[in-house]
């Protein structure tokens, strides 16, 4: 995905794209492929970027990814919206890593170390 696309696509196709993205995370992070995954980050990197960028931030708009039945579309969900629904955000990575689901457990229970810790700034 360019960048030229997401410039162009409305916020739910944008959200959308999110969740494909992640299942294609999820997909790449079980097969050790870490060429893949780096690949899909950056594309997901551009539809935050893109939706950050947006009138009003419409990052929150990634909330309703929260219920998505792929534990990679929730967790980077809830990652990404730390800056504008902290507490929501954090209840949910909570919830990540209490089902014990690797590695979006492991993922989530780092992310809330390293925010009591004061390491990460969401932005």
């Amino acid at each position: 995905m360019t960048e030229l696309d997401v410039k162009t696509m409305p916020v739910n196709e944008l959200v959308k794209r999110f969740a494909v993205i992640g299942v294609e995370q999820d997909k790449a992070l079980r097969a050790d492929n870490l060429e893949k995954y780096k690949r899909l980050c950056t594309q997901m990197r551009a539809v935050d970027d893109e939706l950050k960028s947006r009138p009003g931030d419409q990052r929150r708009s990634l909330l309703t990814l929260y219920e998505h039945p792929n534990f990679q579309v929730r967790l980077m969900a809830a990652k990404l919206t730390l800056a504008v629904a902290p507490e929501a955000a954090r209840r949910m990575l909570e919830l990540i890593r209490q089902r014990h689901h690797q590695p979006q457990s492991g993922d989530a229970g780092m992310c809330l170390w390293t925010l009591e810790e004061g390491i990460f700034m969401p932005k």
